[in-house]
């Protein structure tokens, strides 16, 4: 079984979002007006061991392409749109390389890079993923994102997470409008306690296997916070790099979670890129016909 939910327009072109780790379908809860005003249906999927959608042990990342592809089969969505978040940005990705006449673009936000690449992998917490990574078998690594996160969660609230939000994240958690819709959301994403998460960093910790992102021939923003303090700022430097033509977008003095009030600006920038790069080709293909 797989989970889904939509925000914003419903009628609008459609966004394939691929959440954080942990997270879960609803992620872009707190931006369902501002995706409705700017024409925009979202579609959270809840990776496996999130939210409604069933564990699957020893999956892989293109095993969830291949669930948000069902999704949008299911939901008749064409062609669409991916954003992938931190954990997801890897998804988000992956969609692109291997179902390119589906995905018209991709906005990477304050995603993690190809965790084969050594100084990436370096900068990432050691009880958060190291832990996890370096478990000698799913149960382990179960355990230690336990011990990480807390059973469902608890490390996480209370100022859990101080240590790492930028100033601008510590401003978005005092707004009430955006701490309640996370709060909604916190307990999808452990529905089924740290499966989820633990499968995640299962799936990562070998790098950006099964796919390639060199491949990739839409356009992709990879857009990202200077002062994110979870996700360092040279996983997106590293991923600009790895995908030809990919645009590094970065904002100065926003965090891990301040970055994503810019996904929906971007995203729209992106559809206007992408209409005129294909009104060019029109172009261009008449005049040699």
């Amino acid at each position: 079984m797989l989970g889904a939910a939509e925000f914003g327009d419903p009628r609008g072109t459609a966004v394939l979002w691929c959440h954080g780790g942990p997270g879960s379908r609803l992620e872009s809860m707190w931006l369902d007006r501002v995706a409705a005003s700017a024409g925009l249906r979202i579609v959270g999927v809840d990776r496996p061991g999130y939210g409604l959608s069933e564990p699957n042990p020893g999956r892989a990342i293109t095993d969830v392409v291949a669930d948000m592809v069902v999704v949008a089969d299911q939901l008749s969505l064409g062609r669409f749109v991916t954003v992938g978040v931190s954990t997801g940005g890897a998804y988000a990705l992956a969609l692109a390389a291997l179902a390119p006449d589906r995905v018209l673009g991709v906005v990477a936000c304050c995603s993690m890079t190809d965790m084969s690449w050594a100084p990436g992998r370096a900068t990432m917490s050691q009880p958060h993923a190291h832990a996890v990574w370096d478990a000698t078998d799913r149960d382990a690594a179960i355990a230690a994102a336990v011990e990480a996160h807390g059973v469902n969660g608890s490390k996480m609230l209370g100022g859990g997470m101080d240590a790492g939000l930028a100033d601008s994240d510590r401003e978005l958690f005092a707004d009430g409008d955006w701490m309640a819709d996370a709060m909604r959301g916190f307990p999808a994403m452990f529905t089924f306690g740290l499966e989820g998460y633990a499968d995640d960093r299962i799936a990562d910790g070998c790098g950006w296997i099964g796919f390639d992102v060199t491949q990739i021939r839409c356009p992709v923003i990879v857009l990202h916070g200077t002062q994110d303090r979870m996700v360092d700022v040279i996983h997106a430097r590293h991923t600009a790099d790895l995908v030809p033509h990919a645009e590094l977008v970065l904002i100065d003095g926003l965090g891990h979670f301040s970055i994503e009030a810019r996904i929906v600006p971007e995203v729209t920038r992106l559809l206007a890129r992408r209409a005129a790069a294909d009104a060019q080709a029109l172009t261009d293909h008449t005049d040699s016909s």
